[in-house]
């Protein structure tokens, strides 16, 4: 385990610090860090400590932590990479503001730090009136073959499903606001989960596992249309998704791996008998949700992540021989995309949503990587694999290149 410096927290409702309404994108701003979903989740402020993702629980249970607020205790944000059993890293804020379901919100602060500078109001947000070039990062016709590659393997019975993606680059003339980025997606993505950790920044709206005392969650998502703004055309795409074979057997291939992996853990997992549609902003999906109690002991929320990531959504079934095509037939590397990001606190419990509808922002903040991909089976085209993806595209797109 990473050898580790004794801290000190101190938590304390709000209303015991500061009389302010907290907005948790305001207090991540342009440079803090961010895991937020219909109001609930944390933010926060600085660094206190970096740790490595399996090493997270057992850092923050060290933390000499005086409390007022029953049920909280240290935090750290962070992400899981794509590949299965690649580093990954957390950050402990100085300053962690969280927000629960109930209302309740209450403040952090490790080793005496600045509360009042930490939720004093940031600078305001103002329009600019940047340039922005948008480019592939790989050929489109690179990521068409690669989707024809996928289709056969899974013809020929080498994979049951393999998810090809691509990227984007958005540059810009000047610095790209990230609080303003924060502050659209709350706009139009309000449900989803959003987040921002070192200059990554999304909308997930994928739950890829959640722990909550001996309770776990998981609301995994795929199959994917459009929508469109019209009400009557939305409900008929989502009907076709439904009824949809292509997408039906997508997603039955999700949930199935999703269910095995968790319930060794789980003394009882129930689930949806069959998908709802989830829709967001811009696009539509299957999903079905799953509830269970783990059995105790139980494991933490990053052995489940790490367990659960990178889900046949985002890489595919069987994962091993998923895996090497993403590999030979891609063209890039995916990084943090579709791994998964979130928060974990002392006790190993927390929310980790999958790693999509996201960008990558370079440290002068003057350009981005967007990636988006999608799910090949059988009766997968090539073209209609494209317009899918460019619609997941429009969640970031449209948070970024406005003026």
């Amino acid at each position: 385990m990473t050898a580790t410096v004794p801290m000190r927290a101190t938590t304390r409702l709000l209303s015991d610090v500061s009389d302010a309404v907290i907005d948790l994108n305001d207090v991540a701003a342009s440079d803090g860090h961010l895991f937020v979903r219909d109001g609930v989740g944390v933010a926060g402020r600085g660094v206190a400590r970096r740790v490595s993702i399996d090493d997270a629980v057992d850092v923050l249970a060290t933390i000499d932590h005086d409390s007022s607020v029953d049920g909280v205790a240290p935090v750290a944000l962070g992400s899981i990479p794509f590949l299965p059993g690649a580093p990954g890293e957390v950050i402990i804020p100085n300053v962690t503001v969280g927000k629960r379901s109930d209302g309740t919100v209450w403040v952090t602060s490790i080793d005496d730090a600045d509360v009042a500078t930490a939720l004093a109001p940031p600078p305001e947000v103002r329009p600019t009136a940047s340039n922005y070039s948008l480019g592939s990062a790989t050929p489109t016709a690179v990521y068409l073959d690669a989707v024809t590659a996928a289709r056969d393997a899974v013809r020929t019975g080498e994979l049951t499903k393999a998810v090809i993606a691509r990227p984007i680059t958005v540059t810009a003339d000047r610095p790209i606001d990230v609080h303003a980025v924060l502050r659209r997606l709350k706009a139009s993505f309000g449900s989803s989960y959003r987040y921002s950790i070192d200059g990554f920044i999304g909308a997930s709206p994928e739950l890829l596992v959640q722990v909550e005392g001996p309770v776990v969650r998981s609301h995994p998502l795929a199959g994917t249309t459009r929508r469109t703004g019209d009400v009557d055309n939305d409900y008929a795409l989502a009907a076709e998704l439904q009824a949809s074979s292509k997408n039906q057997i997508e997603h039955r291939i999700v949930i199935d791996v999703v269910h095995d992996t968790l319930l060794p853990w789980a003394s009882y997992l129930d689930w949806e008998p069959e998908p709802s549609v989830v829709s967001v902003a811009n696009v539509q999906h299957l999903g079905t949700r799953m509830e269970g109690m783990l059995s105790q002991p139980g494991p933490t929320v990053i052995e489940l992540a790490r367990a659960l990531s990178p889900t046949p959504a985002l890489g595919g079934h069987p994962r091993t021989e998923a895996l090497a095509l993403i590999e030979q037939v891609e063209g890039f590397e995916r990084g943090r995309y579709g791994g998964a990001v979130g928060w974990v606190d002392a006790r190993g419990d927390g929310t980790w949503a999958v790693a999509i509808r996201c960008a990558e922002f370079a440290t002068d903040r003057m350009s981005a990587r967007l990636v988006a991909g999608g799910g090949i089976v059988a009766d997968s085209e090539p073209l209609a694999e494209l317009a899918e993806t460019q619609a997941k595209f429009q969640a970031m797109l449209s948070a970024i290149v406005r003026p």
